[in-house]
């Protein structure tokens, strides 16, 4: 079993409120959820208004396909929504 990750560092330039905020990151995790069908939470930057920490996670039997999977949800991330990635790391974990 191999356990695929990525952690997500965005900017969101546009945002003034927590609010705002809240609507932006909540529709970057559904739609991840639903094109990729990873799991994925915001887990840290909480209160931060401009910046926010997300993490998705992919079960897999193969570290090329949960990697592949991860780089195809980065891109959709950074092609996709009006923001910006300040980091992003993808590991992948064999158990």
């Amino acid at each position: 079993m191999v356990v695929s990750m990525i952690q997500l560092v965005l900017e969101l330039p546009e945002v003034g409120t927590i609010k705002d905020k809240r609507r932006i990151v909540s529709s970057v995790k559904e739609r991840l959820r639903r094109k990729f069908r990873v799991s994925c939470a915001e887990v840290d930057l909480l209160d931060s208004i401009r910046f926010a920490h997300l993490g998705a996670a992919l079960v897999s039997n193969s570290r090329e396909f949960g990697e592949g999977v991860m780089n195809k949800a980065l891109s959709f991330v950074e092609d996709g929504f009006a923001l910006r990635v300040q980091d992003a790391q993808i590991h992948s974990e064999q158990y």
